[in-house]
């Protein structure tokens, strides 16, 4: 039995519109959108994963809150668990792309619209129902 590999997305929010990169053409998962993270690396927490990968795909330091969801996937035969955790961004007027097209911040129901990775699409249902939970600011 193969081992099962983790994976880990950050969902930063504002208001109820969630922060989404699109992954450049090519590749299997080109051109799709994503809840920005990663693989989580031998002996590497979800936190510090998390912080790696925002750091090298968006230029950007953040900080880890709770964990929101999980779900299961399998990529090129090999199964995942794909844990998403709410982030905050230190400073989001920051954001370079370095592994991504282009970012957006937009609401659940235009993500449901767009062409996500199937991984993340595993989170949506979870996601709402947190994002519902939230306090409303006025």
């Amino acid at each position: 039995m193969t081992a099962r590999r983790n994976s880990v997305a950050g969902i930063a929010l504002d208001g109820k519109r969630i922060f989404i990169a699109r992954r450049p053409c090519g590749g299997d998962l080109g051109g799709k959108w994503e809840f920005p993270g990663g693989k989580v690396e031998i002996n590497e927490s979800a936190e510090a994963a998390l912080k790696r990968e925002y750091r090298e795909e968006l230029e950007i330091e953040v900080s880890v809150g709770g964990h929101i969801a999980s779900s299961s996937f399998e990529h090129n035969g090999t199964a995942y668990t794909l844990d998403a955790y709410r982030i905050f961004f230190e400073s989001p007027e920051n954001i370079k792309l370095a592994e991504h097209s282009e970012w957006k911040w937009a609401l659940l129901g235009e993500i449901r619209a767009l062409d996500f990775a199937d991984s993340d699409r595993g989170l949506f249902a979870a996601l709402e129902a947190y994002i519902n939970r939230q306090p409303r600011v006025e």
